[in-house]
């Protein structure tokens, strides 16, 4: 399995685990909620209600996040190889690994540390485009592109 291949599956088991875990978590609120309304009245119930509710909605914006994420690692074929950078790119610049995928946390992959950008990130936008020996900028510091796969 190449470097490639590891990045793109821990970063779908991680985003898939997400969202199960908050469905989960919507799901036991929605049962809590009705489970609450059957044996309570007054004005602690409809608080209780309410604050179940906003948390429900909070837990569902972040649902509807990881299933973008998820979304856009579907679209990306881990196998394909690119002449330049696009969706789905690994990048190797100056020793730093890029994955153009989605905005996701810094992993590490046998010993190698992969920063995950949103092709729309500032960054992600500055090397769309770019091909092996393209350099770019980030902060004062400049980076070669080295590989792309």
């Amino acid at each position: 399995m190449t470097l490639k291949q590891k990045v793109h599956a821990y970063y779908l088991q991680q985003v898939n685990d997400r969202i199960d875990a908050f469905r989960d978590m919507i799901s036991a609120l929605t049962e809590d909620a009705s489970n609450d309304a059957k044996g309570s009245a007054g004005d602690k119930h409809e608080t209780a209600l309410s604050m179940m509710h906003i948390e429900q909605e909070r837990l569902n914006s972040k649902l509807s996040e990881f299933l973008e994420q998820k979304s856009v690692l579907d679209k990306i074929d881990p196998n394909a190889s690119h002449p330049v950078i696009a969706l789905g790119s690994l990048v190797k610049a100056n020793a730093m690994h890029l994955f153009v995928s989605a905005a996701l946390p810094k992993i590490i992959i046998d010993g190698v540390q992969v920063i995950a950008l949103s092709p729309q990130s500032p960054l992600g936008q500055s090397i769309i485009g770019k091909k092996i020996a393209d350099n770019f900028k980030i902060g004062t510091a400049n980076y070669i592109i080295e590989e792309i796969s």
